[in-house]
């Protein structure tokens, strides 16, 4: 468990306060290791390659758009149901969510044309969870 961190489901769902960045967001391929932007949030390593998520100046025009959405809560990395509850929540909206797990922080990367309605989905299950 990380200092500070929070495993109890409900104390996850009361606090983890959704913040969207106004930033457009892409996920895209690198086509050379090694050189990855350093404007990137983060890289990921498949056996096709690596993956960036790059904010929209340095993605093609053409690359689907995301929207940032963190949750402040500072979750621990072993807590159970914060994944499933919002996957959960906006998967029953229709949805598309990719989460990405920091050490501190949940990221989840949402379609751009939905990232508000996104947003109030997330505020409400928060709300539901303090009843």
């Amino acid at each position: 468990m990380t200092p500070g961190s929070v495993t109890e489901l409900k104390a996850l769902l009361i606090g983890m306060k959704p913040a969207l960045c106004e930033r457009i967001w892409a996920f895209l391929a690198l086509s050379e290791k090694g050189l990855i932007p350093d404007t990137a949030f983060a890289v990921i390593r498949e056996d096709e390659g690596l993956c960036a998520i790059l904010p929209a100046p340095a993605a093609p025009e053409d690359a689907p758009q995301f929207a940032r959405i963190t949750l402040q809560v500072h979750s621990d990395l072993e807590a159970v149901g914060l994944t499933a509850a919002v996957a959960t929540a906006l998967a029953t909206s229709g949805i598309a969510c990719n989460v990405i797990a920091g050490l501190h922080h949940d990221h989840l990367f949402v379609p751009w044309d939905r990232r508000e309605e996104a947003l109030k989905l997330l505020e409400k299950l928060s709300l539901d969870a303090r009843r």
